[in-house]
């Protein structure tokens, strides 16, 4: 089969196309002939292997090294003890522990997919599984009424949040670059900051900040948070995530304002439901450009640069599309 392979940590130079062997299944897993594959940013910090905790699977060289983890295919075989599927299911999920989307087949962990309802398309079902479960769990944590701040809100997750938020009733503030501002508002952002041109720790203040994109201080984000607020970091830097952990623990327990990890919940309990509001028409799946499984550095680069409105797509086998 072909796939995009890499063997190294680095720019998306790394990455090239080979001929490898189609893999097999093991029990409670199934293999998918992948038709799209959404590109998160997970996804460039694991060709990068920065920040840090990109590496836990391999230190110094990827273990995995195929990567792409939001999935939509067809099953083609079932692994010993898989139930709920047969082959030639159409299928979507979120592959995050053992990758391979950016090829022709994946073997994927049977309990992590569902079915793909039949009013998405297979390159809208695979900008689901971790953007979305990642979004409506953020938002589930905003009290009714609240002023929410949505930093690195032009990308997957942020589209998807921002929407949510509003139909929440919250007044929510987009951040990202000058080039998606607009974008920002389209989604429902009440107000959108350019993170380049203004400190958004220096507005507000909010009752809750989710944080894609994580580079403050705490001291600055604890700044921005009203009282008995709370800060969520889903992204960023290491130190950033380390400093949430800490000191973030210590300002939160004296001074009522939390500043926490998000730990998302993968799985289909997580981002079906959005799916049902996509279908019912109440959320809309924001696609910035699709891309062919040759052309996966281009898009890599397209979505870690900062460029991409929304998810970009692998489509793998356009022929379904």
């Amino acid at each position: 089969m072909k796939a995009v392979v890499y063997d190294r940590y680095g720019p998306p130079e790394m990455l090239r196309t080979a001929d490898i062997p189609v893999p097999r299944p093991r029990a409670g897993q199934m293999l998918v002939r992948v038709v799209a594959t959404s590109v998160n940013l997970s996804d460039w910090e694991g060709l990068h292997g920065s920040p840090a905790y990109a590496r836990f699977g391999g230190l110094f060289a990827p273990r995995r090294r195929i990567l792409g983890s939001d999935i939509a295919g067809v099953v083609h075989a079932l692994g010993v003890g898989v139930t709920g599927f047969r082959v030639g299911d159409q299928v979507y999920g979120d592959n995050l522990q053992l990758m391979g989307g950016f090829a022709e087949y994946a073997v994927a962990d049977a309990a992590m997919f569902a079915i793909k309802p039949a009013e998405l398309s297979f390159a809208q079902a695979s900008t689901l599984p971790q953007s979305g479960a990642i979004a409506v769990q953020a938002v589930a944590r905003a009290q009714p009424g609240g002023r929410m701040l949505v930093n690195g809100a032009g990308g997957g997750t942020g589209a998807f949040a921002l929407q949510l938020a509003t139909a929440a009733g919250l007044d929510v503030t987009g951040v990202d670059n000058a080039g998606k501002l607009d974008f920002m508002r389209s989604l429902g952002a009440a107000e959108v900051i350019d993170y380049r041109a203004e400190d958004f720790t220096r507005r507000g203040p909010y009752d809750l900040i989710v944080d894609l994109v994580a580079r403050r201080s705490v001291f600055a984000y604890r700044r921005a948070l009203a009282a008995g607020g709370t800060y969520l970091i889903v992204g960023g830097t290491m130190r950033a995530l380390l400093r949430v952990v800490t000191i973030g623990a210590v300002i939160g327990a004296v001074t009522g304002r939390r500043l926490r990890v998000l730990a998302v919940k993968p799985g289909p309990a997580h981002f079906t439901p959005l799916a049902e509001r996509c279908v019912a028409g109440d959320v809309r799946i924001p696609i910035d450009r699709m891309f062919s499984l040759d052309e996966v550095p281009q898009a890599l680069a397209h979505v870690g640069e900062g460029r991409a409105l929304g998810k970009v797509v692998i489509a793998v086998d356009p022929r379904f599309e």
